[in-house]
């Protein structure tokens, strides 16, 4: 049943439920162990051995794992203590891997506990004819409840009974300012739920008014806890880069298998021992797997955070970083992100004076009565902590006191200069407020509200003026309230609307709206220079969100704005063909804000989603990377986000997009880094078992190039800054591969020339010391150092010489490091378990030349313009 489309002695009839007596003990046991207990169900979470085992899926460490086995067996069967140092190496290398993926997991998900802890934790209600407080977790459908201003409602239901009541919504529904419920009110079946006046939700709380109404759902039930399902319903999707590394992976598990299988036929073609094939194939696994590459690009991505931390922007998730750099769109919510989630007076209009003034400068003397009288018909207060305003009562009120306050005209001291001797509370049915107040010696009523209705009261002022200016602050999306007063000779005797809310003058409008972040325009500029296109998402009214959306923007000319009404009325495809045309949707459910999204990640998009409110949360949790507010944000939207922003700040997104690329930037860099030593790893390997059938180096060899040599220039290249006119760019397709633009084949290149490189430094270690392991260690010096000198390279696509050789302190630092540790292997009794020689004087100035030979040939394709500078 839609209860809020029934009356309500359908809906008491429905739930078997009495107005006046409420549920007996009886049926309320009988209903909490068929409805269950009103709190929301938690997600089951993995264990920490779940998380750890989850981390040996990866291809990459599966050949790890294999060829530590094989390793271990050859181990077992010569029987040497000496061999097994090279499958513990393996194994070691394949647990710290796993460890640190755990430890940089994103933690537990959250979001269902804060949404439990937004529930309220008692509920005044009726069981056998009397009111009693019990725990909200023990309400049941059918359950008759009393609220009133300041309590959290506890659970959905449909109003029996309400005298002027206004709820708080703004988390749930994206509404601005409370919205006004009416128990009689008649709702159409499918209207959206900011218009289900005759409703209340769990979650939200009642700021005026009073209540008596009929629970109609609880828990998993309520429109909180279908939020609740569908954050569970979400998964945890993997983000491009992810996707990008894992499908390297992949590959590189294929070239080893292949080289694996080449070797074998070459060697059983040419009766090699079986065993030495099984050691070579050890080394060609460890070869092909760039081993420091996860646990690089996961410090590269945490050294990210760290920077983003300072510009105000908390990383739940490392992979988000890369993601948020290659965000296409940027769905937003408008209350509390690209508002300031405060309503304040921004234009008045004073009769007498017959113009429009705008209220942030100097007022006209009928402009500033107008404000004064205002404020001494407003119940809300606004108090100060040093900076911090502290808002009281209803928003549009608290807007006109701080105005007043801002002109000079503070509240309190206008209350006793001017005190009030009598009033007429605000009521949603006639929808003014009127006092009477002594001033001047005279007593004078004051009443604001609705224009329409105050004109129908009004039978002094300019009116018909009023009319037309109403019209026009409407048009701009302010929220209106006429002003009106009458002296009075005596107090009536008996204050009544009739008596009060007569005769009135009209005195004039004064307008408010929840205005933009000054800020947000600009970065909604920048957004659209990088390519990024923003969409505005709310469950405000259409006109509002359109008004705030041209303001800064973001809906432009032949843009449309859309109702969630009418994209109920859309299928998924016609959403995903006409998505591109809407930039702001209004009045729009946490189902529409999934389904907006999930239509832009279909054309390819990669969707950022930033918002505050419970509302926001599913679709925090659906897009690529959710962003949500730090300050006014839920603790259920920073639980379902990957990124929190600690100043609330929209442009903090634009320094994060900026960072994000920057990091995305220096991981391809960290990327092409390492696959060149691999390619070139597997190249020698390969060819010198083909043409000489013997390995130029040995797997411990090759895991100490690629986990220590290799490892602290690519953490160096990892940290290079960003680029200056990295915002200029339009944003990489979501389909497009780490290796695109030439890059794949930039790799192959550099791989090749490592390969021959090493191969040269192979054979002639073996022909001047005679010996196997002459080779193999002059293999090893030139493999490991020429890697530390091409670092260099790999800085940018423009030449050293512009970029400077040693700008870069920290790859200064991390080369320095590199090149003492291989000594430090090459020349002490260190080199004996790594099966190294001292090698003549004449060979290490051979492999000083060919160490420094990638600068070299690099500078000179830069010089001829093979590279392209891409920043």
């Amino acid at each position: 049943m839609e209860y809020h489309a029934e009356t309500k002695e359908a809906v008491l009839s429905e739930l078997d439920s009495r107005e006046a007596a409420g549920l007996s003990g009886e049926e309320v046991r009988e209903r909490l162990e068929r409805y269950g207990p009103n709190r929301l169900k938690e997600k089951k979470k993995k264990t920490i051995a779940a998380r750890f085992f989850e981390q040996f899926k990866d291809v990459m460490i599966l050949i790890l794992l294999a060829a530590a086995a094989i390793s271990f067996g050859i181990a077992c069967i010569e029987g040497n203590p000496r061999e097994f140092f090279e499958p513990a190496l393996i194994l070691l290398i394949v647990v710290l891997n796993a460890v640190m993926g755990v430890v940089q997991e994103s933690k537990a998900e959250r979001a269902l506990d804060a949404l439990k802890n937004l529930s309220a934790p008692h509920a005044r209600v009726i069981r056998d004819g009397v009111e009693q407080i019990i725990e909200a977790q023990d309400l049941v459908p059918g359950d008759i409840i009393r609220l009133e201003a300041g309590d959290f409602i506890p659970a959905d239901a449909r109003l029996l009974h309400s005298v002027s009541l206004k709820s708080e919504e703004s988390a749930l529904t994206g509404e601005s300012v409370p919205s006004e419920k009416f128990a009689q009110a008649e709702i159409p079946e499918k209207a959206p739920l900011g218009d289900r006046v005759n409703m209340v939700f769990t979650g939200c709380s009642i700021t005026y008014g009073t209540a008596t109404a009929v629970v109609t759902a609880t828990g998993m039930q309520t429109e909180m806890g279908k939020i609740a399902g569908l954050l569970e319903g979400e998964g945890d999707g993997l983000t491009p880069l992810q996707l990008k590394l894992a499908q390297l992976g992949k590959y590189l598990g294929i070239i080893a298998i292949a080289a694996c299988a080449i070797i074998f036929v070459v060697g059983f073609l040419n009766g090699l021992p079986p065993m030495e094939l099984f050691m070579t194939a050890v080394s060609l696994a460890v070869a092909a797997i760039p081993e420091g590459l996860p646990a690089t690009v996961t410090i590269v991505l945490a050294i990210g955070v760290q920077r983003m931390v300072k510009r105000n922007a908390i990383i739940r998730r490392l992979p988000a970083v890369e993601t948020l750099g290659n965000a296409s769109v940027i769905c937003s919510d408008k209350t509390g992100t690209l508002t300031q989630n405060r309503m304040t007076l921004v234009k008045g209009f004073a009769q007498e004076e017959g113009i429009l003034e705008a209220m942030d400068q100097s007022l006209s003397e009928p402009m500033s009565t107008l404000l004064k009288c205002a404020t001494l018909c407003c119940d809300g207060s606004v108090t100060f902590e040093g900076d911090r305003e502290i808002h009281i009562g209803d928003p549009t009120e608290t807007a006109i006191v701080l105005a007043a306050h801002r002109h000079g005209m503070e509240k309190d001291a206008l209350g006793k200069a001017y005190p009030r001797v009598a009033g007429l509370p605000f009521d949603s049915d006639r929808k003014l407020m009127t006092t009477v107040n002594q001033i001047d010696g005279k007593l004078v009523v004051i009443t604001k509200g609705a224009f329409d209705v105050m004109a129908e009261r009004c039978t002094s002022g300019d009116v018909d003026k009023g009319a037309e200016i109403n019209r026009a602050m409407s048009a701009d999306a302010l929220r209106v309230l006429a002003v009106a007063c009458r002296v009075l000779e005596e107090l009536p005797g008996e204050i009544t609307p009739e008596t009060l809310e007569r005769d009135l003058h009209f005195m004039g409008l004064v307008g408010m709206i929840d205005p933009p972040r000054p800020e947000a325009k600009a970065a909604v500029e920048v957004c659209r220079g990088a390519g990024i296109r923003p969409v505005m998402i709310t469950g405000d009214h259409v006109l509002t969100a359109s008004a705030i959306a041209k303001e800064l923007g973001i809906l432009r000319e032949g843009d449309l704005a859309m109702t969630g009404v009418q994209l109920d009325a859309l299928s998924d495809q016609e959403l995903a063909e006409r998505v591109t045309d809407i930039s702001v949707y209004a009045r729009v459910s946490p189902e529409n804000k999934i389904r907006i999204v999930k239509a832009w990640q279909k054309r390819g998009e990669v969707v950022s989603m930033t918002g505050d409110g419970v509302n926001d949360a599913p679709a925090l949790k659906a897009a690529d990377i959710g962003c949500a507010m730090g300050i006014t944000g839920t603790d259920v939207a920073k639980g379902a986000s990957d990124m929190i922003l600690t100043d609330d700040n929209f442009a903090t997104i634009v320094e994060a997009v900026k960072e994000g690329r920057g990091i995305y930037a220096n991981i391809k860099k960290v990327v092409g880094f390492l696959l060149g030593t691999n390619i070139g790893e597997v190249l020698a390997v390969l060819v010198a078992m083909v043409l000489w059938h013997k390995t130029p180096l040995l797997s411990m060899q090759l895991l100490w190039i690629n986990l220590v040599t290799d490892s602290l220039p690519a953490l160096a290249l990892g940290v290079e800054p960003v680029e200056k006119d990295v915002m200029t760019q339009k944003p990489k397709s979501k389909t497009e591969g780490i290796f695109a633009q030439g890059f794949g084949v930039q790799i192959i290149l550099q791989g090749l020339m490592f390969g021959i490189l090493t191969l040269i430094a192979f054979r002639q270690g073996v022909e001047v010391t005679g010996q196997l392991a002459g080779g193999q260690t002059m293999a090893f010096l030139v493999l490991a150092l020429s890697q530390v000198a091409h670092a260099f390279n790999m800085r940018s696509n423009r030449s050293l010489f512009a970029t400077g050789f040693f700008t870069n302190s920290k790859l200064n630092l991390a080369a320095l490091g590199s090149l003492v540790l291989t000594l430090l292997v090459a020349f002490t009794p260190l080199r004996v378990p790594f099966n190294l020689i001292a090698l003549p004087g004449s060979l290490y100035f051979t492999a000083l030349a060919l160490i420094l030979t990638p600068v070299f040939v690099m500078e000179a394709i830069k010089a001829a313009g093979f590279l392209r500078h891409r920043g």
